[in-house]
């Protein structure tokens, strides 16, 4: 914790008051929280980014998306739109933000949507003809406007909620309290070789109640980085020079993986929309070098770099053990909540 973030611990200690009030207002009734009849799950986190909802989102939406009718709602941040947001062919990143628009280019059969009014948002879904069947919340667990019927809570391997503090001070958007909200807690970003110690001890820092699953996953890189016309499997690119680029929360993971001597990487904050200079310097580093940048970055940078040269490695969530158990509590609840129960 640098000097700065300890200097404004007063405002922690403020902010944290805030958002505690605020709960109890929900918690008591007092702020109105409004459920829909149909399964609701809200995917989020205490602490502010680099928790792997993407990832997470996806998994879901593979496991549920045969049968059932998916829809994904999110804020849709930093996007040049206002307001609700249907995604069709026309949309691109700049409308719909980069995660969604990532999930409209990966999964034909589900419907995205983005309004920061996620109340607004569902109903907005719900009066549509071909209504959605199962909707799943992005980035909400915040938004107590909704009560949705199942709560997913991300937190990451390297900076659990249970070691970290109100912001300013820490990275927490809430009290750990807040936790207790959840129906499942999910450690992400674990290395493939955490033990099952490790992992108690882990369970007993985070105290997850009795009633609430805790799983561990890590995250998988797909064997192939894509351009727009071909592939390439990763273990030629590996060792042969490129420029890494990456503008995610934490982007060490993604170099370590791909990353030779010889290579350049380049990092821009998070959800960073790219500028005729940023591009000019992405052009000039990587010369005919190829350019390998993350999957959500990508739906950003197409069309500006020149497509024989700009390619993607996908990622996804993966369970450390437990996935079955994971698949079947949610497979159960959806089966509850919907017309097949």
């Amino acid at each position: 914790m640098n000097l700065l973030r300890k200097l404004l611990f007063p405002f922690a200690i403020l902010y944290g008051l805030i958002t505690s009030i605020r709960n109890f207002l929900f918690d008591k009734g007092i702020l109105k929280s409004y459920s829909f009849d149909l399964p609701i799950i809200a995917v989020g986190n205490l602490s502010v980014g680099g928790t792997g909802k993407t990832p997470q989102i996806e998994y879901l939406i593979r496991l549920l998306s045969n049968p059932y009718k998916v829809a994904t709602l999110s804020r849709g941040y930093k996007r040049q739109s206002k307001g609700f947001v249907l995604a069709e062919a026309s949309s691109n990143a700049a409308l719909l933000g980069d995660e969604p628009f990532q999930f409209f280019e990966k999964f034909a059969n589900i419907q995205v949507a983005v309004d920061a009014d996620r109340k607004n948002g569902i109903q907005q879904l719900l009066s549509l003809p071909e209504k959605p069947e199962v909707i799943l919340l992005d980035d909400a667990f915040q938004h107590r406007k909704v009560k949705a019927g199942f709560y997913i809570l991300l937190t990451s391997y390297g900076d659990l909620y249970s070691d970290d503090f109100m912001l300013p001070t820490g990275n927490l958007r809430e009290s750990r309290c807040g936790a207790a909200r959840a129906n499942v807690i999910v450690v992400t970003k674990c290395p493939v070789t955490l033990s099952l110690d490790e992992q108690k001890d882990i369970k007993k820092r985070l105290k997850a109640s009795e009633n609430q699953e805790v799983y561990f996953t890590y995250i998988a890189y797909e064997g192939f980085v894509y351009g727009e016309n071909q592939k390439i499997p990763v273990s030629e690119i590996q060792s042969t020079s490129k420029l890494l680029v990456a503008g995610i929360a934490k982007p060490e993971p993604f170099f370590t993986y791909l990353q030779n001597t010889n290579d350049v990487c380049l990092s821009f904050p998070d959800h960073h929309y790219f500028t005729e200079k940023d591009l000019l310097e992405i052009k000039n580093l990587a010369q005919n070098t190829i350019i390998i940048t993350t999957e959500k970055d990508y739906g950003r940078l197409k069309g500006s770099l020149p497509k024989n040269q700009l390619f993607y490695l996908p990622i996804q969530s993966s369970f450390l053990s437990g996935s079955k158990n994971f698949d079947k509590t949610i497979i159960d609840y959806v089966g509850r909540s919907t017309r097949y129960s």
